[in-house]
């Protein structure tokens, strides 16, 4: 078969060939030969089917066969020739062309992307400066005082005061929809946080101000999306009565409560429970600090240094979703708009192929510096991060792990954790740590 293979780039190629109708027919032929072997058709023994009945009965099905058979011959016969090897191939090769001509030959034409080759050069030598973030011992006593307050007990206040925002007021209550009470709305002697917002919006405002034994009526308006049909977007009326206010009672931190927090330490102290929190809030500052400011400049300054070439079909795929997220937000009247011109979506293509091809460009360089520091992410620590996240959320780990890899976003999450676990390596380096 006669080709014509060319790279346009280091990342990308194109294939050109005109793939004669004697080639198909050939394909074809044995195709068939193939089947006759191995085919059940009526009125013939298995094996000895003629090949000309194959033909006549599946013959178009084997031309579409015989026809992919010679694309795939061409596309391996072009790696060998532009040495890419298919460890190397990104995605699938884009048939650009495919023109049947009247003799029955097909010309051809594939687009083939390939990982380029990152010279990372001097890459440390752009890493940020890195400041050290400090922690106060207000900000320890601060986060110490919180721990305790949570774990405060529950008191009834000792002084009849008015409802306030934090404390915990114990009610009756009883919902009513156009003078009708409605099932699941009432409850009595519960405790409601003011504040949590984990009741209708607007219902915890209306009880800060209720002194003792009051009765109140409250008017809210369920949301539009609320799961029951009937009371979705209802004005409804509570009839409320408050009995009693709770609030948390003093926090005590001793080396008791210490001993609490800092479960397995027996020698556990106010002191050592201090230094703990001071670790703590210091760890919780540089993941922010490495997150939020050191990492987008880096890998920014990373992308503007670095030249190279990037797969066109990747671009195209990262092209495509941010146009997509882009019109998933637009208005109705304006995606018709956009239907009715097509250029208008060609202008957006433009618009958003430079931040298209810096987030692949990314993507690539954190992969070239994994291979530099040698740091690696396994299909566990994947399984176990998303795992812990979910039993953090309170959510089922397994059902969580089994969503993630049914819509296909595990790659995109390892190649997350792939990022933090290499540019925090690098910037903890530079710290000194």
């Amino acid at each position: 078969m006669k080709f014509t293979a060319k790279k346009t780039d280091e990342a990308n190629a194109v294939v050109t060939a005109t793939i004669e109708a004697a080639a198909i027919a050939s394909s074809l032929d044995n195709l068939a030969k193939q089947a006759a072997k191995t085919m059940d058709v009526q009125g013939f023994r298995k094996g000895k089917v003629p090949v000309s009945v194959i033909k006549q009965r599946y013959g178009a099905k084997m031309q579409e066969d015989a026809q992919s058979e010679a694309l795939r011959d061409l596309f391996t016969q072009a790696l060998a020739k532009l040495k890419i090897d298919n460890a190397d191939l990104v995605g699938e090769p884009a048939v650009t062309k495919f023109d049947k001509n009247d003799d029955g030959s097909i010309d051809v034409e594939l687009k083939i992307s390939a990982k380029p080759a990152v010279d990372l050069g001097d890459y440390k030598a752009l890493l940020p400066e890195i400041k050290t973030k400090k922690v106060t011992a207000k900000e320890v006593d601060a986060r110490i005082n919180e721990m305790a307050s949570s774990s405060s007990p529950l008191e009834k206040i000792k002084r009849k005061r008015a409802v306030k925002a934090g404390d915990h007021a114990i009610i009756d209550f009883e919902g009513f929809k156009d003078g009708v009470a409605f099932d699941g709305g009432k409850a009595d002697n519960h405790t409601l946080e003011i504040g949590s917002n984990s009741f209708i919006p607007g219902f915890e405002d209306q009880i800060i101000g209720m002194k003792y034994e009051e009765q109140k009526d409250i008017t809210v308006t369920f949301p539009k999306e609320y799961q029951s049909k009937d009371l979705a977007g209802a004005e409804v009326v509570f009839k409320v009565k408050l009995h009693e206010i709770h609030a948390k009672g003093e926090p005590v931190i001793d080396d008791e409560f210490a001993k609490k927090v800092l479960q397995g330490d027996e020698e556990a102290t106010v002191d050592t429970l201090k230094v703990k929190i001071k670790e703590q809030i210091a760890n919780e500052k540089k993941g922010k600090y490495y997150s939020e400011e050191l990492k987008p400049a880096y890998l920014n300054a990373l992308v503007d240094t670095l030249d190279f070439a990037v797969p066109q079909t990747i671009l195209d795929q990262e092209v495509n979703q941010v146009l997509n997220n882009e019109i998933r937000s637009m208005k109705e009247d304006e995606i018709k708009k956009l239907q009715e011109d097509t250029k208008k979506i060609e202008k957006m293509r433009k618009k958003a192929e430079p931040e298209a091809k810096n987030s692949v460009k990314a993507t690539f360089i954190i992969d070239a510096l994994a291979k530099a520091e040698a740091v690696e992410v396994s299909d566990q620590e994947v399984s176990q991060t998303i795992y812990y996240e979910a039993m953090m959320s309170g959510q089922d780990g397994q059902a969580m792990i089994k969503q993630y890899e049914e819509q296909g976003y595990l790659p995109a999450i390892k190649m997350s954790m792939l990022e933090q676990k290499v540019i925090n390596k690098l910037l903890d380096e530079k710290a000194g740590k």
